[in-house]
């Protein structure tokens, strides 16, 4: 993809590989670029050092966004603890991680703001996801609600603590993320995304030695490496959807430094270390219990730790010995952020780094195999020959799932009972096939328990009667065993679960098949390339139904659901 004139977001623009990433940029002369960080102060500190290091440029060329990306607009530059500790917004919080996302949820969030007001063709992503969300540490939380149910603590106390550790959950938050990133690049128009990921450990394996004073290996550092592995499974999937932007992921096993290298105050948390002032005879007696907050603190000197250092960004400030130790052979050893840049911008322009992971892993995968295909006939073959002896319909389980998949295709097989061939399906009115279909369920006893007992309801066709069994499977359990009924929620669980007998559903169904019938007499009859693949040799000349054929066809075309990649 061309880079020039292009709008391009890069996500954690202040950190290292992010400062880097914009430098490689400009000469590939992009209309404009985004720089975000998660504090202002961040973001204007880059945007105005990148105007002072490139002053030819316009004066809006480098534009400043600051916030947390993984909460709403409306939080974005609040302390998330702090949210976490207020019942309001932290009930908010709980119900955008965990509700099915809704525009209200899409739209409220910071990312939406984010494209909507940009509308990035390039999103360059070097934000540490994976210790954002591991690091709010679940384990410590886990510590802490163990310590209180000892304590017998009120409700009020549980219900607070069971909100938060749904707050801290990884891999719904992480999922929600993914959610968002993707509706919100679609809508802005986005055409490429890629991700500065992380392996967790700097490229090392269980046997890492750095630990977080817990056992070997650290249980939040592999928290951080399931967290970014579960993302490049989701990155995978995105990257295999049609209408989404292409997705690509660079992933470094390394340290990687540097930004700088002087002598001056170190800091934690964005703080001054202060030095303590505590003498020998501050010492304490190793007896009884000990304590790990102190009930008197000792007092500080004034004076702040100053010592020489390198700064390695987001991945935190070294002293001389500790970037030795973590650099040298057989340790983490490093990468530069140049060359994670030079990466990313030859992965944009279409060039094969050998480093993308998404492409390493479409190549690694097995895929959909020539024999399998080969077999496919012979096992349907097989399978309607047993039809046959045992004189059945075998339509659906509900084993595999979803119940949309099921219900279409009682829907579609009793359209093939009653009318035998697709083009009688159109001869009909949807009336008449809603009446048919209904007289025929109120008959054949067998096929109406069948469709009941595996959870699929029966809606008839006055569209306010409905059959079912013990269980149903649409609408999914929420907590409350008792729904309100409106017209909007009858229409959409008979959509996602229900086998909808009214006259609606059937003038739909019959659009489906004059669709599929008119798509396929557009293909020339003198046409035998390999080009096309759903012929009339395919649909049987329409005179037969195939019921799997025509629910896989609904889910490639109608539902936009088809396979983008082997």
């Amino acid at each position: 993809m061309d880079i020039q004139n292009k709008t391009v977001l890069v996500l954690g623009g202040w950190g290292l590989v992010g400062n880097a990433v914009i430098r490689k940029l400009i000469p590939e002369k992009p209309k404009k670029i985004i720089v975000t960080s998660l504090k202002k102060e961040e973001a204007e500190e880059e945007v105005e050092k990148l105007k002072k290091d490139f002053p030819q440029l316009p004066d809006d060329y480098f534009i400043p966004w600051w916030g947390n990306i993984f909460i709403r607009y409306d939080y974005k530059d609040m302390n998330r603890n702090e949210l976490l500790d207020n019942p309001v917004t932290r009930k908010i919080i709980m119900q955008d991680i965990m509700e099915e996302l809704n525009d209200e949820i899409l739209q409220s969030s910071s990312i939406y703001h984010l494209l909507m007001e940009f509308k990035p063709e390039i999103i360059i992503d070097c934000v540490n996801s994976a210790t954002a969300i591991a690091y709010q540490d679940v384990y410590s939380r886990y510590y802490r609600i163990k310590k209180l149910l000892e304590k017998k603590p009120s409700a009020e106390i549980l219900a607070e603590e069971t909100e938060k550790i749904f707050c801290t959950e990884y891999v719904p938050q992480l999922i929600r993320h993914v959610q968002i990133l993707y509706n919100s690049m679609n809508k802005a128009g986005t055409k490429i995304y890629v991700k500065i990921g992380t392996s967790g450990t700097g490229g090392m394996g269980l046997n890492i030695p750095y630990t977080h004073s817990e056992e070997k290996p650290s249980r939040v550092l592999l928290s951080k490496s399931a967290v970014a592995g579960a993302h490049t499974l989701l990155l995978f999937l995105m990257g295999r959807t049609p209408e989404g932007p292409i997705t690509k992921e660079i992933k470094p096993t390394a340290a990687i430094a540097w930004k700088k290298i002087e002598y001056g105050e170190i800091k934690k948390g964005g703080k001054p270390i202060e030095l303590l002032n505590i003498s020998i005879e501050d010492a304490i007696p190793l007896n009884g219990k000990l304590k790990l907050d102190l009930d008197k603190k000792f007092k500080s000197t004034g004076e702040h730790l100053k010592s020489v250092f390198i700064d390695t960004g987001e991945n935190g400030t070294f002293s001389l010995g500790e970037f030795e130790s973590i650099t040298t052979q057989g340790q983490m050893e490093y990468v530069t952020p140049e060359e994670i840049a030079d990466d990313v911008i030859y992965e944009i322009k279409g060039g094969n780094t050998g480093h993308d992971i998404i492409n390493a892993l479409d190549n690694a995968t097995l895929e959909p195999t020539y024999r399998a295909g080969f077999l496919q006939h012979s096992a349907i073959e097989k399978l309607k020959e047993l039809e046959k002896i045992h004189n059945v319909n075998s339509v659906a389980f509900e084993l595999l799932g979803p119940p949309r998949l099921s219900k279409l295709l009682h829907e579609i097989n009793l359209l093939k009972i009653i009318c035998g061939t697709m083009k009688q399906i159109l001869n009909e009115t949807p009336e008449s096939l809603s009446q048919k279909a209904f007289e025929y369920i109120k008959k054949d006893s067998k096929l109406r328990n069948e469709i009941i007992s595996i959870g699929i309801p029966i809606l008839l066709p006055d569209g306010h009667s409905l059959l079912r069994g013990n269980e149903i499977k649409i609408p999914p359990y929420r907590g409350e065993n008792e729904l309100e009924i409106t017209q909007d929620k009858i229409d959409l669980w008979a959509h996602d679960g229900w086998v909808d007998l009214r006259p609606q559903s059937m003038k739909i169904w019959q659009s489906r098949i004059k669709t599929i019938i008119e798509e396929t007499e557009q293909i020339p009859p003198d046409d035998t390339s390999s080009m096309f693949v759903r012929t009339k040799k395919y649909w049987n000349n329409f005179e037969t139904i195939d019921i799997g054929k025509v629910v896989g066809w609904i889910f490639s075309k109608e539902e936009k659901g088809e396979r983008m990649k082997a």
